[in-house]
C-alpha cells in the first residue's frame, strides 16, 4: 500500500497526515506537490487541512483547479480512496467531488476545540472499523466549517446513508449545543455516491495518539487498512 499526501501552498497538516499514516500505522507515504499531474501509483490520496492559497476567495476554490486535481478526479473515477480532511473537504467540495458547501462558522469565529461526533453508518472504506453510534472526540480547527447543502441534497445524502459523522454530545444527542461551526444537521463528514471520497472537517490526524489526548481518530485510518487488506495496524 502507498498513500500520498497532497501539498498545496498553504497546507499545514500535511506532516500530521504524514506521520500518522507513515510513522504510526507504517504505511508507505509520499507527499506530492501540487503542481504533480499523477497520482496513478497510490491506493490512498490525502488532501489534508491548511489554508490553501491563502484561503483566498473561498476555501479550495483555487486549490480545486491545481494541476493535480485532474489526476484525482481521475482516481475518484478509478475507485480510489481519497481521504479530504478541513481544508481537503473544502477543496472536494469546490470539485464538486462531494456535494454541498462549507462556509463560515455561524458564530463568525473561528473555532479550535475537541469535538464528539456520533458514527453514523459502518458501511463505508473510512468507517467500517467503527461501531454505529460509537462517539468519537476529535478536534476541530476552522472558521468555515459549516457544511450546507440545498434541502434536495440534504434528503439524498441521509437517503442513502453518505452522512458518516455527526455532531453529537456525550450520550449521541444530536443538538445544536453540540455543533461547533453551525453545519446542516449537524453534518461532520460525508461521503459520495460510490463511498470511495470521504471528507470531514474534524482531524482525526491529530487524534491517532495517546499522548495527543485522543486516539479516536485511529478508527478512521484502521478502517482504511481494512478496506485495503491490511489486517494489523502497526
Amino acid at each position: 500500500m502507498k498513500a500520498a499526501v497532497i501539498r498545496f501552498p498553504g497546507s499545514n497538516c500535511d506532516q500530521d497526515c504524514f506521520h500518522v499514516l507513515n510513522n504510526v500505522f507504517g504505511v508507505e507515504t509520499h507527499y506530492v506537490w501540487h503542481k504533480e499531474t499523477s497520482l496513478d501509483a497510490f491506493d490512498l490520496i490525502v488532501l489534508p487541512g491548511g489554508f490553501s492559497y491563502g484561503d483566498y476567495l473561498r476555501c479550495g476554490a483555487i486549490a480545486r483547479f491545481s494541476p493535480v486535481m485532474k489526476s484525482l478526479v481521475e482516481q475518484a473515477e478509478k475507485g480510489k480512496l481519497i481521504l479530504g480532511i478541513c481544508n481537503g473537504f473544502q477543496i472536494l467540495c469546490e470539485a464538486h467531488l462531494l456535494p454541498g458547501a462549507l462556509v463560515r462558522n455561524q458564530s463568525m469565529h473561528f473555532v479550535c476545540e475537541h469535538t464528539l461526533l456520533r458514527v453514523e453508518g459502518v458501511n463505508s472504506p473510512f468507517t467500517n472499523a467503527a461501531i454505529t453510534g460509537q462517539i468519537l472526540n476529535l478536534p476541530v480547527a476552522h472558521g468555515e466549517g459549516n457544511y450546507t447543502a440545498d434541502e434536495a441534497t440534504l434528503r439524498e445524502l441521509n437517503l442513502n446513508s453518505r452522512i458518516l459523522l455527526r455532531y453529537a454530545d456525550a450520550g449521541g444527542a444530536i443538538t445544536a449545543a453540540a455543533n461547533p461551526n453551525g453545519s446542516a444537521e449537524n453534518i461532520a463528514g460525508i461521503c459520495n455516491a460510490r463511498r470511495n471520497v470521504f471528507g470531514l472537517m474534524p482531524h482525526p490526524e491529530r487524534a491517532a495518539e495517546k499522548i495527543l489526548g485522543s486516539e479516536d481518530g485511529r478508527v478512521i485510518f484502521e478502517s482504511i487498512l481494512n478496506t485495503l487488506g491490511i489486517s494489523k495496524a502497526a
